[in-house]
């Protein structure tokens, strides 16, 4: 029998995306994350190079891979100490989300602690192993049971960004029980109010020393536009690491060749992701100021790729009211109950479908 999941949620968007496409100028979909803008020409020309692969890829990552990893942690995120042997790559960063408590041998009894504004994935991975789900932001709450730790920053959907001391106090709980704690950090490089990233959950000041029992977790769709590719990867604990390793080679977790030359490239090139930042940038100061004109309150949104949107109404309301103007959003509650009044808005549009958005919540009646 097939896993007892829950339903799709963006399944329940389908009559309001049906409605905002027979709007006369076209939808204006901002409700998925899935870059519009091509690939760099460098990373695809890496890709193409790389596809006489007749051989099997390493699951652990060619070397060239694993170093060019180790280079951007110490590069961008301040994280100088990691060696090959704490990072692998994966098939994009879902895979690893929603697996994660299969590889870890979680069950029934155990406890997966996720945020209160959670990117769904992380209660799916909880449910295929029958762990139980807690959603909390506090570590002096996190229970006795508690076996894994979902960190979210920069958060999907509301952009909370935890500073160093927080992560730290995260970590320390964690290991007071016992438990991985992941931070998923694919927006790192998206944050609104600063040039540099935002702070891993690997910085030196969180860590103290020790990686022990400690993951971050992060993904190339966002910055080097390719999530059509599945190029992600995980740092942290070697122990860890090498017991995930050993899994994943089980169950043949191994991105294509070609996709692991890519992510070469993209890793070691900084002027691509600064300019995806900037167009995105534009993108979200038009949007702000069209949400904040037609009633809505922004909210956290401080990094990453969406706005956190509120009339404080129920979630559906605003997304029946902005798919009569042929925008599609999705509703906050896809995240949880704390997501209930808000909407997430996508920064992942054209330049022109952004103005349209624009245009029509100025000129509509919202």
């Amino acid at each position: 029998m097939a896993l007892d999941l829950p339903d799709f949620p963006w399944d329940a968007l389908t009559p309001f995306a049906d409605e905002a496409r027979a709007h006369p100028e076209g939808i204006v979909d901002l409700s998925v994350g899935s870059p519009v803008d091509p690939t760099p020409a460098h990373i695809r020309e890496a890709l193409a190079a790389a596809t006489d692969a007749h051989s099997y890829p390493q699951t652990a990552g060619s070397v060239a891979l694993r170093e060019a990893i180790v280079a951007w942690y110490a590069r961008r995120r301040g994280v100088p100490d990691l060696q090959p042997a704490n990072v692998i790559p994966t098939i994009g960063s879902k895979e690893f989300v929603a697996l994660l408590p299969t590889l870890l041998g979680l069950g029934p009894g155990d406890v997966v602690v996720q945020p209160t504004a959670a990117y769904p994935s992380y209660a799916v991975g909880a449910a295929v192993v029958g762990a139980t789900v807690l959603s909390s932001d506090e570590p002096d709450e996190w229970p006795e049971a508690t076996r894994l730790v979902w960190l979210n920053s920069p958060g999907n959907p509301d952009g909370r960004v935890h500073d160093l001391a927080f992560l730290r106090r995260a970590v320390v709980r964690a290991r007071e029980l016992g438990a991985v704690i992941a931070n998923d950090e694919c927006y790192a490089e998206l944050d609104w109010t600063s040039a540099e990233p935002t702070p891993s959950i690997l910085h030196p000041d969180v860590t103290q020393g020790s990686r022990q029992l400690t993951l971050s977790v992060y993904s190339l769709s966002k910055q080097s536009n390719l999530a059509g590719y599945r190029a992600g990867f995980v740092a942290g604990c070697s122990d860890v690491v090498t017991e995930l390793l050993a899994a994943r080679k089980h169950l043949g977790l191994m991105p294509p060749a070609p996709v692991q030359a890519a992510m070469v490239a993209a890793l070691g090139d900084d002027t691509h992701v600064v300019a995806q930042k900037e167009l995105y940038r534009a993108r979200r100061e038009t949007l702000v100021t069209a949400f904040a004109s037609a009633g809505f309150r922004i909210e956290g949104s401080r990094a990453g790729l969406y706005l956190w949107a509120t009339r404080d109404e129920d979630s559906w309301d605003s997304v029946a009211t902005l798919a009569r103007l042929g925008i599609l959003v999705a509703p906050g509650s896809f995240y949880g109950a704390a997501g209930a009044r808000h909407v997430r808005v996508a920064l992942t549009a054209t330049d022109e479908r952004i103005a349209a958005a624009a245009a029509r919540l100025a000129a509509g009646r919202v």
